[in-house]
């Protein structure tokens, strides 16, 4: 049975940034696109060169989804899915996200 679990406070999260969250075994990248409380979780892996680093990448908009740019060669990734824009073959994991009482949760 999965359950929401606290990640961090919204506010350690600056708008139209990103961070690296340990979901179990898993590194998360959870971004804050606005100022608002939504949030985004996708893994921090990228697929492309198998590196920790999704969480730095820059946050975009794009035919209306908001994507994140690999820092490394620039790969994009929905937040909402995790797909790949350049090569679907290489989607990532998505996670449920959520902001409850200034806490940032994941579900695990």
């Amino acid at each position: 049975m999965s359950q929401w679990i606290n990640i961090c406070s919204i506010d350690d999260i600056l708008p139209q940034t990103g961070v690296c969250a340990l979901l179990g075994q898993q590194q998360v990248a959870i971004f804050r696109p606005r100022r608002d409380e939504q949030v985004f979780a996708i893994s921090n892996i990228d697929p492309f060169f198998e590196a920790s680093v999704l969480s730095r990448g820059l946050i975009a908009e794009h035919d209306g989804d908001l994507w994140v740019a690999s820092p490394l060669k620039k790969q994009r990734f929905r937040l909402r899915d995790g797909l790949c824009l350049e090569d679907e073959s290489h989607s990532i994991a998505h996670f449920d996200a959520r902001v409850k009482d200034g806490q940032v949760q994941l579900k695990g």
